[in-house]
């Protein structure tokens, strides 16, 4: 059986701008791994709210559980939360446990929950809380999609909240080898152990050092032993 699969939505202008380096999806892609849960597809979307709605409502419909990041702040560019309730069809406003998570921070560090901080606690009804150890403003899960802060350290800890809640499946496992010849060489025998691995993923990924050319072969699989079957041909293609 297949694992589960997943996609990620970057939102923001400053993604797509190169003012921020989006970190969340090299994260997110090393944890689903473990989880046995196939990243299959991220896609960046600027603050338009038509290309945000149309992007989850894809996105939603052909993987198991989508991951969103950014978009769900104080600031009038926030607007990932109207989005995804756009996207379902549902009321959103602000909801009492959400504002009082923020109350009850809020309160605590001196500050005033006024309305721009007052705009975090908007949820579209029938989403599930995602806790939020680090700055409290939560995120949510709506139908199967998991919407999350932008930064990093927020995103991480929301995604470490959501993950034991998802059935995954195998650990994805790889191997891989170092081969000191051009791609240009290597890519007939390459085809011909793909073909012979093909429940495997094989790829190739080119270096040059020192004027000399090279790639690294890395096999990527859930049997441990057919990819152990793979480098072993694959070793004994360029020994």
């Amino acid at each position: 059986m297949p694992n589960p699969t997943a996609a990620m939505l970057v939102i923001g202008d400053e993604i797509l701008s190169g003012r921020t380096r989006d970190a969340n999806m090299y994260f997110l892609a090393g944890e689903l791994t473990k989880q046995g849960i196939t990243l299959a597809e991220v896609r960046i979307v600027g603050d338009e709210s038509k290309d945000i709605v149309a992007a989850v409502q894809a996105l939603s419909e052909r993987y198991d559980t989508v991951f969103t990041s950014g978009g769900i702040g104080p600031t009038h560019d926030d607007i990932t939360a109207d989005c995804m309730a756009a996207a379902f069809e549902r009321h959103i406003d602000v909801r009492d446990d959400a504002r009082a998570l923020l109350a009850a921070h809020y309160q605590s560090t001196g500050s005033e929950l006024n309305d721009a901080r007052l705009r975090m606690a908007r949820i579209p009804d029938g989403a599930a809380l995602i806790d939020n150890p680090v700055s409290v403003a939560p995120g949510f899960t709506i139908e199967n999609v998991h919407v999350m802060a932008g930064v990093p350290s927020v995103f991480q800890a929301m995604v470490a909240t959501v993950l034991p809640t998802l059935k995954g499946g195998a650990p994805l496992l790889s191997q891989s080898l170092r081969i000191d010849r051009g791609e240009g060489d290597i890519a007939g025998p390459l085809a011909t152990l793909a073909a012979e691995f093909a429940d495997l993923s094989i790829g190739s990924y080119p270096f040059q050092k020192n004027g000399a050319y090279g790639a690294n072969i890395v096999i990527r699989g859930t049997d441990g032993a057919r990819i152990d079957a793979a480098i072993t041909k694959l070793a004994e293609m360029f020994a």
